[in-house]
Parts: structure tokens; C-alpha cells; sequence
């Protein structure tokens, strides 16, 4: 699957140590979405990534562009063991 990455996107998954796998992963067959709270064209995609201790990931992208633009990607302390 094609999807893009912002400035910040990239900047990020690479100190966070996120796979760009692991973001396809969650962008192509998430466990759960969410829509963004304040912006409607942001989906939240969230993933179990068995690689990294069973750990949530959630990608914030822009669903409404084609590929896909990820805003942001990081391991959703809060989510661990709920999906």
C-alpha cells in the first residue's frame, strides 16, 4: 500500500523506531479506527504490533488524499492490552 509522510511523520517514526511495515500495517487492516476529534478528515487506525511487545500503534492520517498522508505514528501507551 502507498501512503505518504509529513515532515513530522518521518522525523518521528524515525526516533520512535516505528517500521514503515508497521504503518502499513495499521493503515491497511487496523484493529480499530477512530475519527479525529477536531479535524473529520484525520483517521486514527490503531494496531497491535506483535514485533514490539504487543504494543498499540496509532497513525493519524489524512483519509481523504490519495495515497494516504500519515501525519503522525506512535505507541499508544494508554491502548496496551484494550484491542
Amino acid at each position: 500500500m502507498e501512503f505518504t509522510l509529513s515532515t513530522h511523520a518521518s522525523t518521528t517514526i524515525q526516533e520512535r523506531r516505528i517500521q514503515l511495515a508497521w504503518i502499513e500495517e495499521a493503515i491497511s487492516r487496523p484493529k480499530r479506527t477512530e475519527v479525529d476529534a477536531g479535524d473529520p478528515q484525520l483517521t486514527h487506525a490503531l494496531s497491535v504490533v506483535p514485533e514490539f511487545g504487543d504494543r498499540v500503534l496509532r497513525v493519524i492520517y489524512n483519509h481523504t488524499k490519495y495515497p494516504p498522508h500519515v501525519v503522525t505514528a506512535f505507541f499508544d501507551r494508554g491502548m496496551k492490552g484494550k484491542l
